[in-house]
């Protein structure tokens, strides 16, 4: 089964400080769902260990997650590949970074490619489960981000 999704974030932060926090893995696992557990790899990859829950399909799956940060400092592409439970997801995403006006906008597009057990409950579950994942992320970003988050403050 496969699924597209696309959208636009706009985060409360310069563009200069998105690109750090979007090029750092520690900080981008932090910012995952129902994380259990990620480890740095490298500069620009880290496993990730997360709680899934989609339809009867519950439990563990594990996930290598790869930055690739575009030269330009203007798109950073994601590769997100794993599973558990028999069942295979993978997931390309891509967002162009923008600034104005002392925002950042991300405008990004995901394809996610999902085989065995979770792939038979079914399109609308996924989606649903798939569309709670990607606007938790992002206000997990855009919380860690904050003014409050960056200076320490509350």
């Amino acid at each position: 089964m496969n699924l597209d999704y696309s959208g636009q974030e706009t985060i409360a932060a310069s563009k200069d400080a998105v690109w750090a926090f979007i090029n750092d893995p520690a900080k981008i696992a932090s910012c995952m769902p129902d994380l259990i557990e990620s480890t740095v790899i490298d500069p620009r990859t880290f496993d990730a260990i997360v709680q899934v829950g989609v339809g009867p399909v519950r439990g563990r799956f594990k996930f290598h997650v790869v930055l690739d940060p575009q030269p330009s400092g203007d798109r950073m592409n994601m590769k997100i590949s794993g599973g558990g439970f028999g069942s295979v997801v993978d997931l390309d995403a891509g967002a162009d970074v923008s600034e104005a006006s002392g925002t950042t906008t991300l405008d990004w597009k995901a394809t996610a490619s999902m085989r065995g057990p979770v792939a038979t409950v079914g399109g609308r579950v996924l989606d649903a489960q798939a569309k709670r994942v990607i606007s938790t992320t992002f206000a997990n970003v855009k919380a860690a981000l904050s003014p409050a988050a960056v200076t320490g403050t509350s």
